[in-house]
């Protein structure tokens, strides 16, 4: 493990690599010089285990759903399908059936992955590094691969809504003929809309990124105080609770957000001028 801060908070910000050499598959430290070719096994582990794991749960709510008295669990998954559902009907302006089950699963995937980081930020990685991992990080969403691979699929879907609401021809004239119709101002409308549009999927996965990122530093930083001596006793852990607590809003947040930002990316997209 470190031996200094510097080291400590490098160590504990770094993704467990697997890339492919000349030699086959490579771990940890060759892969820094791999290229293009290399796996964040830990943000992938994570990321896909929690996506199954809310599939898995919501799946088997349905499956045994009742009309009668409903369990806790029911009643929440009910709260969260009627919640989503009408944010939906009072954000999209279109026609879809595929908005509504996208925004519940980005909200919950998005704050699940989110939720990792209430977890010590010792307590994993430690029992990982004892069993001869080196580097893992257990917060998908401080992953900037993660959160621009999102960003993507969100940016696919407005791409393919705005070719089947306006056509080819429709989506091209919005690129080329907005904001200043006329055939003079092609060049500029085109740089700029291509601007904006490209700053949606960028902006998206940096927000969300960013401000995970910056919890989980601060988490780090906790606990080298604590550690270092330098905050004595229970106080530690009482900084690391007040963190924890002030860290939920920002958790739900940050899920929140995203939800809401595809959805109303993706209405932008369906409306025909």
């Amino acid at each position: 493990m470190a031996d200094t801060p510097q080291e400590y908070i490098r160590h504990h910000l770094t993704n467990g690599k697997v890339c492919m050499t000349d030699d086959g598959l490579s771990f940890f430290k060759a892969c820094d010089d791999a290229g293009f070719w290399t796996w964040h096994f830990d943000s992938l582990l994570f990321s896909v285990g929690l996506g199954v794991l809310f599939l898995w749960l919501f799946h088997r709510v349905g499956k045994r759903a009742t009309t009668g008295v409903p369990g806790k669990l029911q009643c929440f998954v009910e709260m969260m399908v009627e919640w989503v559902d009408g944010t939906v009907k009072d954000t999209f302006h279109g026609r879809s059936k595929l908005i509504a089950p996208l925004a519940l699963t980005i909200f919950v995937w998005v704050f699940l992955m989110n939720l990792m980081d209430l977890v010590p930020v010792d307590f994993i990685p430690h029992a990982a590094y004892l069993s001869g991992v080196e580097y893992f990080k257990i917060v998908p969403t401080t992953d900037l691969n993660i959160t621009l691979a999102m960003a993507l699929g969100v940016f696919v879907l407005m791409i393919g809504y705005s070719i089947k609401v306006k056509g080819v021809s429709g989506f091209v004239k919005e690129l080329t003929l907005h904001p200043f119709n006329h055939p003079v101002m092609i060049p500029f409308n085109f740089v700029l809309e291509t601007v904006t549009l490209l700053a949606k999927p960028i902006s998206l996965s940096l927000r969300l990124f960013g401000n995970l990122y910056a919890g989980e530093l601060i988490f780090i930083l906790i606990a080298i105080l604590y550690t270092s001596g330098m905050v004595i006793g229970s106080l530690g852990v009482v900084l690391h609770i007040l963190w924890a607590i002030f860290h939920i809003l920002v958790i739900v947040l940050q899920a929140f957000i995203f939800m809401m930002l595809t959805i109303v990316y993706l209405s932008m997209a369906s409306e025909d001028h």
